[in-house]
């Protein structure tokens, strides 16, 4: 059966109805790593897999995952004390029936154990840029407990900077401004964060790596070599919970200080002030059960036949952090739909050129858990093997989006052109291109479609020019591509759907339910459905590729574009630092401040050298001519390769993208050997390109940007350099 004819059988196979059951069932207890629920998921769906003719097994890790024993947050001092925080949600009326039994009170995992008594501190959002804010005003959060809200950047960083900055506690606390009332109405009348509903999740330090702890590097097995906990690097020091805006009100409310500056207040009914004084004090004290618990990874092959050891492997996570249904069990079960299809088609005849690998990984949500320990155990066999990993998380209605390594850029528009959009009968791929345009015309981008990817030449390009591919995003991290991308050197994609569902009110919290998705995320199973039918063409078109699907040209063009940014960075923050000098030495600061209120000087900027960029410069130019050589070749010679030249080219390509790798590793993060992509160490899950070199220009490491120029331009070199042996295949070497 040709390619149309296969995926048109994928596409009826998939059952939105069935698959909209599927999540009733999997979202109907607590499903955090080690509850009872977590583990019953994991056999049932190793049973389906199994039913659906794929050879199935259950890998079992352990890693460090605390869960609270006890916790405290208790306002003591000042207007309204005292007042104990509501540290567990209850079921809402109109909501349906929710299991609470197992489900964890409000928690982040990995952070410090502590009790302590101190004044409060208000950070916004508890980013750096806040802090220097805060500094201006000559407020110090030493000492204090600092209260930051959800939101400008990854959970963890919030308690992490409070740290680093002398806090002896945090907060943090989802204001309604962001994805409460202010927004639409609250649940269940509505999709936002009811004044109960807090955020759960990890603040475990994944910038430095993620994984077990305990075991950085190599895979949590039983017998595993493991650390003291206390030299675990990604383990905060200081206690944090997270509460709810309906306590804290209460909290901001009782805060002295001076009058938090307008991008700092949100939309409670106060006068929000940052505090820093010893009116309002608040109690906090943490303590969990630091134990190891189980991780339950299902794994499920389908053999191939003619090239077995090249395999597409595909993963979602199943752990949430109480029902888990938006996140991640949306994009769970389009996973089962499309293995569901892809085992009838082989019941039917079909069978898979090359080996297909579909994981439903555990732990997750505490910090890639399952799908590193998995990694890490498998490692020098995926190097080997795994021609890309393919990745979903929570999905929903709206918008096809795609983010992932460069040079499969092309091959994800062919798919997502051949996909229908549900709403508007359009391919997903001009609904995209339509909202790229008109987010450019409106001047945002185009938000929602490819994030970091669409305010780029290309992107420009591609929104007033349909013969134009839609770029892809670069990853950074926040689900279970990290370790195949960023530690291994494998190609990952990440696929979804979004931008209309609502589901963002309900992030991890109780009320992330089966009604909440069925009503306001993915109405009928639809996008779900149409995430399945994406993803399950892309593995099946990897799977049965004669040639390779990559466009190397798309990745040189898209690195070049990397390394002007970096260039123009590097002119900025001089020009930054000189004219910061300029008005120190004027006394413009102070000058232009309110003499009624307090006011500091910002520290001054180190200045900035002028970088010798030539090596990354003629890396690029080599990469570019490199890339369009291979792609030139194989557009004009591919179809005529004997079976042994595609073998050997096979050989040359599958491991191409290890080239990225370094073994030092990222400054301060050796995990991390990509040294075209990673996630930034002070933006979380944001993406940072040529990181070695564009975040020691933005931190001012001098030394060490001029030392990464150098490393990463060796990565892009050895790249090159594997290009021309895959040229030389096709050519006839």
């Amino acid at each position: 059966m040709n390619e149309k004819g296969l995926e048109a059988k994928l596409d009826a196979a998939v059952d939105p109805a069935e698959m909209g059951r599927w999540l009733q069932q999997l979202a109907s207890e607590p499903n955090h790593v080690g509850s009872p629920h977590d583990k019953a998921n994991a056999d049932w769906m190793a049973a389906q897999f199994k039913a659906f003719g794929w050879d199935t097994k259950i890998e079992t890790f352990y890693a460090l995952y605390p869960t609270p024993i006890s916790e405290s947050l208790e306002l003591v001092a000042g207007p309204g004390a005292p007042h104990k925080a509501t540290l567990t949600e209850a079921p809402i009326p109109g909501d349906q029936p929710t299991y609470t039994k197992d489900a964890l009170p409000a928690y982040v995992a990995y952070q410090g154990d502590g009790d302590v008594t101190a004044p409060v501190v208000y950070a916004n959002y508890g980013m750096p840029e806040d802090y220097l804010a805060l500094e201006k005003m000559g407020v110090s959060v030493k000492g204090k407990i600092v209260i930051a809200r959800y939101g400008g950047g990854w959970r963890g960083l919030k308690p992490l900077l409070a740290q680093m900055h002398g806090a002896v506690g945090a907060i943090i606390y989802s204001d309604p401004k962001d994805d409460g009332y202010a927004t639409d109405e609250v649940y269940p009348k509505g999709p936002q964060r009811p004044p109960q509903g807090f955020q759960r999740g990890s603040v475990a330090d994944m910038p430095i790596y993620p994984g077990d702890p305990l075991t950085p590097g190599v895979g949590a097995t039983k017998d595993a070599k493991r650390l003291d906990r206390k030299d675990a690097k990604v383990i905060l020091k200081i206690p944090c919970l997270p509460i709810g805006y309906g306590d804290a009100q209460v909290l901001l409310a009782a805060l002295d200080g001076p009058v938090a500056p307008a991008n700092f207040r949100g939309s409670l009914p106060i006068t929000y002030h940052v505090g820093g004084g010893e009116a309002a004090k608040i109690h906090l004290a943490v303590k969990s059960d630091w134990s190891l618990k189980p991780l339950y990874d299902v794994i499920a092959t389908l053999k191939g036949s003619d090239e077995p050891n090249d395999w597409i492997v595909r993963g979602n996570h199943h752990d949430g952090w109480v029902m888990g249904a938006s996140d991640p069990l949306s994009g769970m079960i389009a996973e089962l739909a499309e293995a569901k299809a892809m085992g009838a088609l082989v019941k039917s005849g079909w069978k898979p050129k090359r080996t297909i690998v579909y994981a439903s990984w555990d732990g997750e949500e505490p910090g890639l858990l399952g799908s590193t320990e998995w990694a890490e155990t498998h490692a020098e066999e995926l190097k080997a093997k795994a021609v890309v990993y393919i990745n979903s998380d929570g999905n929903g209605r709206g918008f096809f989006r795609a983010e992932g390594s460069h040079a499969f850029q092309h091959f994800v528009n062919e798919v997502s052109a051949d996909v229908k959009d549900p709403e508007t009968g359009v391919s997903v791929r001009d609904r995209a291109r339509a909202r790229l345009a008109v987010g450019m015309s409106e001047g945002g981008g185009g938000g929602g479609g490819n994030r970091g990817a669409n305010q780029s030449p290309q992107a420009k390009a591609a929104a007033n020019d349909p013969s134009k591919d839609i770029p892809l995003g670069p990853l950074g991290s926040g689900s279970d591509y990290s370790t195949f991308l960023q530690h291994l050197g494998l190609p990952s994609i990440d696929f979804g759907y979004g931008g209309e569902g609502e589901s963002g009110g309900v992030y991890h919290s109780l009320y992330d339910d089966f009604q909440h998705h069925s009503r306001f995320v993915d109405p009928g199973f639809v996008y779900d459905a149409t995430l399945a039918r994406t993803v399950g063409r892309a593995v099946m078109r990897l799977a049965d590729a004669d040639l390779p699907v990559q466009r190397y040209a798309d990745f040189a063009d898209t690195v070049s574009t990397y390394l002007d940014e970096v260039k123009k960075l590097a002119d900025t923050t001089r020009d930054e630092a000189r004219t910061q000098a300029r008005l120190l030495a004027g006394n413009a600061y102070a000058l232009a401040s309110d003499p009624t209120k307090t006011h500091v000087n910002p520290v001054a900027l180190a200045q900035s050298p002028t970088y010798d960029f030539k090596p990354l410069e003629a890396a690029v130019a080599k990469l570019k001519t490199s890339a369009a050589a291979f792609d030139g070749a194989l557009a004009s010679k591919g179809a005529g390769l004997s079976k042994a030249q595609k073998v050997k080219l096979d050989n040359v390509v599958r491991p191409l993208d290890q080239s990225m790798l370094r073994p030092e590793g990222l400054p301060g993060r050796p995990w991390y050997m990509n040294m075209v992509y990673a996630p930034g160490r002070f933006t979380g899950y944001g993406a940072k390109t040529l990181p070695g070199v564009r975040e020691a220009i933005e931190e001012r490491r001098f030394d060490d940007a001029r030392k990464y120029i150098g490393i990463t331009a060796q990565a892009l070199d050895a790249y090159a350099a594997e290009l021309d042996k895959a040229t030389a295949v096709v050519n006839g070497g």
